[in-house]
């Protein structure tokens, strides 16, 4: 086969083109949803297909197909040809690529979820469901899902490198809502991991899942409002990593950096954040749902740090990104499926453990707000802005916590909230989600340790 990728490569380089990379994918997928006590939907996807790409100096040109015969392969990279138009008279051949590329070991996948039937799948299903409604009467409707996925890929580029990889990915999902009759609160819990069905004897328990997503839905349903104001904001470890991950993370990747749209452009080697903050983007923390042993453009993983002590060290970059930035690629180059080409993307990305007590953050900020759980937001890379709803928050009067509060939502920009922390407490934990941006929907971990923000806006009703 190694004969028929380099063929293809050399199709795509036959009109003058400076680089060109192969993107082999067999993904398949099986999902599962129990909503209101009732199987609602069992689905299994297979998706396989190459994705072409192509470099002619700082443009690139990228095609992809599900047709991956030798044939199919080679009309794919014609078409990524034909669209170059570079001065070289003689077209570049491509590097023959050896032997697949030694990795790291792969993480150990102990039940791959192909062994695993749906009747099995379906009763963690019910676990979480039932555990859900026993809560309390007032939980209104549950909604639980299971996913999985096995992805192998293989990756080709004109440099020779020749990698192959396989990803595994499962992950469960449960949604109560709480009503009074007047109003409903939801609440939501959704862990995941690059394991197979040991997930659910090594990490998560269905049961507590279920139970959790009821017991914050009901708690907001019966909250007050929540005040609005300037005031100190503490923000609890695991998803509470999601406002590093909106509104900073993404303006560190070359996607945005490259381009001059970054807060955080031509600032590498400068004071960001406080000294407290350390912040790492990690691809090798074992069997973590954003962890990845190569990167979709064939690069090792690695463990970046952002920033140490308050200063900017590296942006997260990709291959394409890396020349139009003249730095050298990261390992941060990730894409959803062949249709998409490769950017720069997070991983596991958090702020590192510091030093701080938990207790005492609370207690020596006077009133404020603690924010336990944060929900879904927006924010714009170029500027920072961010808007992010509090999905589980507690006011605090003289620095203690006094009652739970819903409508809550943190507003700031990144920039300045970097700056704004004064600590770092000492238990890191994470939290996973899905990653959109130009290429696709990735599973991205976002992590951090209780943090207090000095002073930062709250939106609220009261």
């Amino acid at each position: 086969m190694t004969n028929n990728f380099n063929d293809v490569l050399d199709a795509a380089l036959a009109t003058g083109g400076d680089f060109a990379e192969l993107f082999l994918e067999d993904n398949r997928t099986h999902s599962l949803q129990v909503l209101g006590g009732h199987v609602e939907m069992i689905n299994s996807n297979r998706a396989h297909g190459a994705g072409i790409r192509v470099f002619n100096g700082l443009n690139a040109v990228y095609t992809y197909t599900n047709d991956t015969d030798s044939e199919g392969l080679l009309r794919c990279a014609k078409q990524a040809a034909s669209a170059v138009s570079a001065s070289r008279e003689t077209p570049l051949r491509a590097a023959q690529p050896g032997t697949p590329a030694s990795l790291p070991a792969p993480y150990p996948i102990l039940i791959r979820p192909g062994d695993v039937n749906s009747k099995r799948k379906l009763e963690y299903l019910r676990s979480a469901d039932a555990a859900a409604r026993a809560v309390s009467a007032e939980i209104e409707q549950v909604s639980c899902s299971l996913s999985d996925s096995e992805q192998d890929v293989t990756i080709v580029n004109s440099e020779g490198l020749y990698v192959e990889d396989t990803r595994v990915h499962t992950r469960m999902a449960c949604v109560a809502i709480a009503s009074d009759g007047k109003e409903k609160q939801q609440g939501h819990e959704a862990p995941g991991a690059q394991m197979g069905y040991e997930l659910f004897t090594e990490r998560v328990d269905p049961v507590q899942v279920g139970r959790e997503a009821a017991q914050s839905a009901l708690l907001m349903l019966h909250a007050p409002e929540c005040p609005a104001g300037v005031m100190p904001v503490v923000i609890d470890n695991g998803f509470g990593g999601v406002i590093f991950h909106e509104a900073c993370g993404h303006s560190l990747e070359a996607t945005s950096v490259a381009f001059g749209l970054s807060v955080f452009c031509d600032k590498l080697g400068q004071k960001i954040a406080a000294d407290c903050v350390t912040a790492i983007d990690d691809g090798t923390l074992p069997n973590e749902w954003g962890s990845i042993r190569v990167d979709d453009e064939g690069m090792p993983a690695n463990r970046l740090v952002l920033i140490e002590n308050g200063v900017l060290k590296n942006y997260m970059i990709d291959k394409l990104n890396a020349l139009r930035m003249g730095m050298p690629p990261t390992g941060s180059g990730r894409r959803q499926s062949y249709a998409f080409a490769p950017t720069s993307r997070m991983r596991n990305t958090y702020i590192a453990a510091g030093t701080d007590d938990e207790a005492e953050m609370i207690a020596t900020m006077g009133d404020g707000l603690y924010a336990k759980k944060l929900g879904g937001g927006s924010v714009d890379p170029a500027t920072g802005n961010f808007n992010f709803a509090v999905s589980e928050g507690y006011l605090v009067r003289g620095g203690k916590i006094v009652s739970p509060v819903r409508g809550a939502s943190l507003i700031g920009k990144g920039a300045d909230i970097l700056l704004q922390i004064d600590r770092v407490g000492r238990e890191m934990k994470m939290a996973q989600g899905m990653c959109g941006s130009i290429s696709g929907s990735i599973p991205v971990n976002v992590g951090q340790p209780m943090i207090r923000v000095k002073k930062m806006t709250v939106g609220g009703r009261a």
